[in-house]
């Protein structure tokens, strides 16, 4: 949630945010109408309480009619002082309603628009030209069944549209991403983690996941637990009502875990193949902040995932996503997207969002710096979706034969296989 200060002091900065983002701006003056009900019914409640206590000195010292007249009043106090309380306890809880659906400000660079409206910030590599190497690229589901590495069609028998196997060398080089990736982020200084897969309402609606996003969310209603979508949940909450001391910042943490989306809205998008799926594993990169440090360590976690597609050797350009594509809880966010060729465009691979003092003010996470406790800062960057890097690797790095060259970085974790080869029979 924003800073309530922010909004007292400069609200035309919020409602621009709003309409940039093209969200309801009435919710800020509805919002500073609540706030200035909850401080005045908090200074009223105050004042009677004062009165109440007052009040309750004199009656043991009064006696007969004096006594019964400040009984009655007490009387009186004590039914106005509830009023009060339950005024100022109704008023607090609609700012809090109010705020929980304010999305975060939005940075003044960020481009206008919506999902169209980004602005490119780099294109790194270029595609291949398949025609001048005399053959049509095939798409990665065909490419991954001729390999015996994707399988759709028993994922869909046995869990549905959207769901997937891979086999074979196919969960080899899952395995391989994952490790190569794991190993990235350990170099530059991440704590590797494992986190559940399963949260509590208060750390999915804390890192903002219970508000427009909340259509995509899994929820297990008897247990009350919701299947994370990304990792960036349970890293978020890691910290939640806690106080980290200044001299520990930056904390980075990379998490490896599986992902679940309804995908809900994207009906007839990415039917093929195992581009948009509902269960998927990633590694995400997480840090904690100071607030002042925000947009340096937003630029170094690009870094990171752009370091990460470069040795993957694939064609990528970088975007600064628009106002009406950010998340609530992003105040900017970058994405690379890889060439993918068979559909002759850019797709995402990675992003990474400055989520500023949004998420931990609704987690309650601080930050101890001398004498002064305050929020921190919180940021995430997908390294590796394992599904859509695979597709980008079997579609970029494949050959006239149906192979599909692996790139050095990988070839390690492949037990040095420079080649995916066909499947005897595919």
């Amino acid at each position: 949630m924003i800073d309530l200060r922010l909004l007292r002091d400069d609200p035309e900065s919020v409602r621009e945010s709003q309409r940039a983002r093209g969200e309801d701006v009435g919710i800020v003056d509805a919002l500073l109408s609540a706030d200035e009900r909850r401080r005045s019914s908090s200074v009223s409640f105050d004042e009677l309480r004062s009165e109440q206590k007052q009040l309750g000195k004199l009656i043991p010292k009064a006696d007969g009619d004096e006594k019964a007249e400040l009984l009655k009043k007490a009387g009186e106090l004590s039914a106005a002082v509830k009023a009060a309380d339950a005024a100022q306890n109704e008023a607090a809880e609609e700012t809090q309603r109010l705020l929980r659906q304010l999305g975060n400000v939005v940075h003044p660079d960020v481009p206008v628009g919506g999902e169209e409206d980004f602005t490119v910030r780099e294109t790194i590599g270029s595609p291949r030209d398949f025609a001048a190497e005399g053959f049509e690229p095939k798409d990665h589901l065909e490419l991954g069944q001729l390999l015996g590495a994707i399988d759709v069609e028993r994922g869909a028998k046995v869990s549905g549209s959207r769901f997937y196997y891979l086999t074979g060398v196919g969960a080899l080089l899952e395995l391989a991403l994952v490790n190569a990736a794991v190993a990235q982020a350990t170099e530059a200084g991440f704590t590797p983690m494992l986190t559940p897969a399963l949260v509590k309402p208060q750390a999915m609606e804390g890192t903002g996941f219970l508000g427009q996003a909340a259509q995509d969310v899994y929820h297990l209603e008897k247990d009350d637990f919701y299947l994370v979508g990304t990792s960036e949940v349970p890293l978020a909450g890691y910290h939640m009502d806690e106080i980290i001391d200044a001299s520990r910042l930056p904390l980075r943490y990379a998490a490896f875990s599986p992902c679940f989306r309804r995908e809900a809205g994207s009906y007839g998008k990415d039917t093929r193949g195992i581009f948009r799926v509902h269960q998927f594993d990633k590694v995400e990169m997480f840090s904690y902040v100071a607030p002042e440090d925000s947009e340096a360590e937003h630029l170094r976690l690009l870094e990171w995932e752009k370091q990460w597609l470069t040795a993957l050797e694939l064609p990528f350009q970088v975007i600064d996503v628009a106002t009406g594509d950010l998340g609530s809880s992003a105040a900017r966010k970058y994405d690379c997207e890889a060439w993918i060729p068979t559909q002759a465009k850019y797709r995402e691979l990675t992003s990474t969002s400055d989520c500023t003092e949004f998420q931990s003010r609704r987690l309650s996470i601080r930050m101890r710096d001398g004498k002064n406790v305050r929020p921190l800062a919180t940021l995430n960057g997908t390294l590796c979706a394992v599904p859509r890097t695979i597709v980008a690797l079997l579609e970029n790095h494949q050959q006239a034969d149906g192979s599909v060259r692996v790139p050095e970085l990988l070839r390690p974790y492949l037990g040095g296989r420079e080649r995916l080869e066909p499947v005897d029979g595919k």
